[in-house]
């Protein structure tokens, strides 16, 4: 090699090592991020929200960070994610309703491409996007899978997930955009063989290969990642682990009304509601008017409930643990939350009350789909203090659990933080957090301006500028709310009007005394409907 030459390749290697570390150092100081969702869960389920459930992983967390206990969701799995995912209204995103019908526009039932979704946003930040779970946004086209919406690393089913034991007809796994597990009662647990195959569980595992692959053993400098995991527990059927039901069994045998009055008082010395709140009135029949072997069957139910989030709980402790094993823990900003308030479904004692009792458990325990779930009476529990349920847009129904935690920046471990906030903020929280751009166009198409309205401030102790309005629409339910005000109806019933500040479980309407917040509201509201492409009578019930 002649003087000149080697002179010209030591230059051309410099040139790249200083470049590849300008561009390592663009990265630095930017958190990774682990986006939970848990499926169906209620407000109050978790211990360091009053719940009586054990939940020690995410207690952890929230003691550690933050717990916003003024924030809302969609009401409804899909609508939810749809907003989670892109910051927008569910109905700006396409997904007003639910994913197995296209109504058009508002309610196409697939995310949109005049929106973007985080995983887009963030991977053209720089960050490496993984999901693991249920995505529910968009199935019968492989351009509306996570992998056609973003996601480099996909684990998970495209559309519902109802079974825990089992993969259910039209409800295959795929792995990064193709076929892994078809249709099976016995699927095979392919990174942990010895171990069954429980969703809960193969998710986390996949969540932690994924961390393993892109992250622990990247050759390409340590950029950032981002890793959704959601969860479909505690989405009905109930089927759980024999060994984590059987720490709740008979621990609900003091029955629903004792329960409801416990929790309500430990909220409230928690912080988690404030001391003036009144706990909704039952919507139960009453415990002691119940046989002893029907208690025993309703202890039965909500012991598998229990252990459904219970071990999500062992299985978020899994991936914090992971976190610090592979030294992203101190910089990773973890954010936990319910995709809309506990299920009703379908019946007050829950799903076959009649046909499926604790005696005939081996019978029915790995049945999946529509087989078995806790009922309205339990969610009644789960959604304390307020009133309705998941599809409502009550409290009841719209009311989650926030955790944020991230040890690098958030100093003021187990606050509770009281501002309104919306599902649409997750988006808006993201790319600040990211130091990301969210696009006027992506791909060609004109995009739908951002809803949301970062949390950042919140997280680092400041004020933020928040909503002036906050709207609902599923399936002709339909809220707004302003400042402590909220108008909300069910579905063709006359609206009610309720100061939340006041009157936090919607239990005193004001809609006669208060004519002019009526109007104001109304008219916010219509103004939304018309923007969002809201259609005032559901096409049909789902």
């Amino acid at each position: 090699m002649g003087r000149a030459c080697f002179f010209a390749v030591l230059i051309l290697l410099l040139s790249c090592k200083t470049s590849n570390k300008e561009s390592d150092e663009a990265f630095v100081g930017r958190p990774n991020i682990v986006l939970i969702l848990a499926d169906d869960m209620g407000y109050s389920d978790l211990g360091s929200y009053g719940g009586e459930i054990s939940t020690p992983n995410i207690d952890s967390l929230a003691y550690g960070g933050i717990r916003f206990t003024n924030f809302y969701n969609a009401a409804r799995c899909c609508p939810t994610r749809a907003s989670l995912l892109t910051g927008v209204y569910p109905h700006q995103a396409g997904v007003g309703r639910m994913v197995y019908g296209d109504y058009g526009g508002a309610y196409q039932g697939f995310l949109n491409r005049t929106s973007v979704t985080l995983a887009e946003v963030l991977k053209e930040a720089g960050y490496k996007t993984m999901m693991s779970g249920k995505w529910h946004v968009g199935h019968k086209e492989s351009q509306q899978w996570p992998t056609g919406r973003g996601f480099d690393r996909f684990y998970g089913i495209n559309i519902h997930v109802d079974s825990y034991w089992k993969v259910l007809k039209n409800c295959d796994v795929y792995l990064d955009g193709k076929l892994h597990i078809p249709a099976t009662d016995d699927p095979k647990n392919d990174l942990h063989p010895e171990q069954d195959w429980y969703t809960t569980d193969v998710f986390t595992d996949y969540g932690i290969h994924f961390l393993n692959q892109e992250v622990a053993e990247a050759q390409d400098g340590d950029r950032p990642f981002f890793l959704y995991m959601a969860y479909n527990a505690p989405h009905f059927p109930l089927e759980a682990p024999d060994d984590d039901i059987a720490k709740y069994q008979g621990r609900y045998m003091e029955g629903w009304d004792k329960l409801r009055e416990e929790k309500h008082r430990r909220m409230k010395e928690m912080g988690i509601v404030p001391p003036h709140t009144i706990l909704s009135p039952p919507d139960n029949v009453k415990w002691d008017s119940l046989s002893i072997e029907d208690r025993e069957n309703l202890d039965f139910r909500r012991a598998i409930y229990a252990a459904q989030i219970d071990r999500m709980d062992q299985n978020i402790g899994r991936l914090v643990a992971h976190l610090k094993q592979i030294g992203e823990y101190e910089n990773t900003l973890i954010l936990f939350l319910s995709d809309n308030g506990c299920s009703a479904e379908t019946d007050m004692f829950g799903m076959n009350w009649d046909k499926y009792k604790r005696h005939n458990y081996e019978v029915w325990k790995e049945e999946s789909g529509w087989s078995v779930s806790q009922g309205q009476a339990w969610a009644n529990v789960s959604n304390v203090p307020f009133r309705r349920y998941k599809r409502y847009t009550h409290e009841g129904g719209t009311a989650t659990p926030l955790i944020a935690h991230w040890p690098k920046k958030i100093q003021t471990g187990g606050g509770i933080n009281t501002d309104t906030g919306h599902i649409v903020d997750i988006m808006a929280t993201l790319v600040e957090v990211a130091e990301a751009d969210y696009p006027q166009q992506y791909n060609g198409n004109q995009i739908t301006s951002l809803e949301g309205k970062s949390l950042l401030p919140l997280l680092e102790n400041d004020q933020r500028e928040g909503h002036q309005y906050i709207f609902w629409e599923h399936l002709g339910h339909r809220a707004v709310r302003k400042g402590d005000w909220k108008l909300v109806a069910v579905n063709a019933q006359p609206w009610e009007l309720y100061h939340l500040g006041e009157d936090p479980t919607e239990l005193n309407n004001l809609v006669d005394e208060r004519p002019e917040s009526v109007e104001e509201l109304q008219k916010a509201y219509f103004a939304w409907a018309e923007k969002t492409g809201v259609r005032e009578v559901p096409l049909k019930k789902e």
